[in-house]
């Protein structure tokens, strides 16, 4: 079951803002927010740390290609982002009942380390992005990649991601471009030097090439923008919402749009939905909902991991439980290193099987994945 709420007071049909309503998180209740979960909801590991593998995992991000699912994330012994960090990728032939052991996609060389920048499927193709950080580089920056595979085994050799005047793209792509009715494609990338945020999009559907940067002003800090780690999704009225993490802890997120395909983007405004700083993701529902996923409270802490969820993209009045800060589903974490962050990190989601998978890290060392029935969000019961 899920929660469900009716009042947004936030909210006015004439402007842009969205909004989460009033009442539908309980932020006493720390563990879960006074939500409930999802019937038919499962949850299934693809990766354990353990004594003889690495103990970091991050950046989890699933798709499906011809009857198969594909999870890849960032691996490293012990701590994140550290120069031996590289990309691992699982395979599942059973609808993500069980999971290959993890194989390499890039491996960290004396000049670059990498991590898991996503996936995109164009017809027989699969391909996967893959973002390069240049060791003892600072600021720290990057670039990204792609390779190739028509069966999912065999790949062929990283080449550069390029953007429409035929350069390099310098900087790093975030892990789920959005692809709109019209085969355009809104991502983000946080363009070097060091990160600083941009909208960018395409009309090569197959993400390789022709990527632009929209017109858009954000708050510059220096090494790194204000905004980060965005994602998005498209509003009933066509047009686009992105969030993005705000490094300005105000513990909210942040939002901006546009009405014109991603050519011209607002400037970011502080919304009241809460975050918990962090990566999240969002997009859309078959029937055109759009859905959230992330910490949604007012401070550091990632727990509990919550789905939320609008009709309209403007508010925000439904919100289920995925996973609870309680010890009965947070494990303890079981290896130290840097940033190896209690709870539930970096969320991605897709939509396949009339199910939304949503893959994350839990205590930044173990893979898993928690599948939603979509045709049970809207099956509501009232507190």
């Amino acid at each position: 079951m899920i929660l469900s709420f009716c009042c947004c007071m936030v909210l006015h049909a004439e402007n842009d803002s969205i909004g989460l309503a009033a009442g539908v998180l309980d932020s006493t209740q720390t563990e879960t927010l006074g939500l409930m979960s999802v019937e038919g909801m499962k949850t299934v590991t693809i990766f354990t740390a353990n004594d003889s593998t690495d103990h970091y995992a991050n950046g989890v991000v699933l798709t499906a290609f011809k009857g198969k699912l594909y999870c890849m994330w960032q691996s490293s012994s012990k701590d994140e982002d550290s120069n031996d960090t590289w990309v691992a990728y699982s395979i599942s032939e059973d609808e993500g009942k069980s999971w290959s052991s993890p194989r390499p996609l890039a491996q960290a060389n004396h000049t670059e380390y990498f991590t898991s920048g996503g996936w995109i499927v164009e017809n027989d193709t699969l391909i996967a992005f893959i973002d390069g950080w240049g060791i003892g580089v600072e600021p720290r920056e990057g670039c990204t990649y792609y390779m190739t595979s028509s069966d999912g085994e065999t790949w062929s050799q990283p080449q550069s991601v390029m953007m429409t005047d035929g350069s390099v793209m310098k900087g790093v792509l975030e892990q789920d471009p959005l692809r709109l009715s019209n085969d355009r494609m809104i991502g983000a990338v946080h363009f070097q030097p060091g990160l600083h945020v941009c909208p960018v999009f395409t009309d090569d559907p197959s993400g390789r090439s022709g990527w632009r940067k929209g017109h858009f002003t954000g708050e510059d800090r220096g090494k790194q923008s204000r905004e980060l780690e965005p994602s998005q999704y498209v509003r009933t009225d066509g047009s686009i919402v992105m969030l993005f993490r705000d490094q300005s802890s105000t513990f909210r997120k942040l939002a901006s749009y546009s009405h014109d395909r991603g050519l011209t983007w607002s400037k970011p405004v502080v919304t009241n939905i809460p975050d918990a700083r962090t990566k999240q993701c969002a997009g859309n529902l078959p029937d055109g909902s759009a859905y959230m996923v992330g910490c949604p409270v007012n401070g550091k802490l990632r727990y509990p991991l919550v789905l939320m969820l609008s009709k309209d993209g403007l508010c925000f009045n439904k919100a289920a439980l995925l996973r609870s800060g309680g010890t009965s589903d947070l494990p303890p974490r079981r290896y130290e290193g840097r940033y190896k962050t209690l709870g539930y990190s970096y969320p991605k989601a897709i939509v396949h099987d009339n199910r939304l998978w949503v893959g994350y890290s839990v205590n930044k060392e173990d893979v898993v994945c928690t599948i939603i029935p979509i045709d049970k969000l809207f099956t509501t019961k009232q507190k």
